[in-house]
C-alpha cells in the first residue's frame, strides 16, 4: 500500500548516506527506491543520487538531494520512544558517534543537522 503522507527530508547531496544510517540504526527501517539522474544536469551529472525513499521506525520518509539551499533545524525532528535506557544509550551513541553532536535537554542532532530526542517512556 502507498502511503498518504511521506516526511520529505532535504540533503546536500548526501541522502542515500543518511538512509542508509537511519536503516542501520533505527529499528523497523529500511532503504527503498533510490532515484539516480538519467543524464547529466546543470547541478550533477548522470548517476548522482536524486532522491531515496526510506523508511524511519515505521515512518515513509524521502530523502531528496536538492543542494545547499536549506539546512535541517529544531522546527522537525526525530522523537523516538524506546523500550529501556540500554535502547536509549545505543541510539544516542549511534547518533552522536557518527558524526552528530549533543544538545540540551536530551536532544541531540545527527551529522546531518536532523534532531532527534529519545525517551525510554514507549508509552508516547
Amino acid at each position: 500500500m502507498v502511503p498518504k503522507n511521506t516526511i520529505c527530508l532535504w540533503y546536500d547531496g548526501t541522502a542515500l548516506d543518511a538512509a542508509t544510517f537511519y536503516s542501520e540504526t533505527f529499528p523497523d527501517s529500511a532503504v527503498g527506491r533510490v532515484l539516480r539522474a538519467p543524464g547529466d544536469y546543470p547541478a550533477g551529472k548522470r548517476g548522482d543520487v536524486l532522491t531515496v525513499d526510506f523508511t524511519v521506525i515505521g515512518i515513509p520518509c524521502l530523502g531528496l538531494n536538492g543542494g545547499p539551499g536549506f539546512k535541517h533545524n529544531e522546527a522537525f525532528s526525530f522523537q523516538v520512544a524506546t523500550d529501556d535506557q540500554a535502547e536509549t544509550d545505543r541510539l544516542w551513541n549511534a547518533v552522536v558517534g557518527n558524526g552528530g553532536q549533543e544538545s540540551a535537554c536530551g536532544w541531540c542532532k545527527d551529522k546531518w543537522g536532523l534532531s532527534c530526542r529519545k525517551s525510554t517512556d514507549a508509552s508516547r
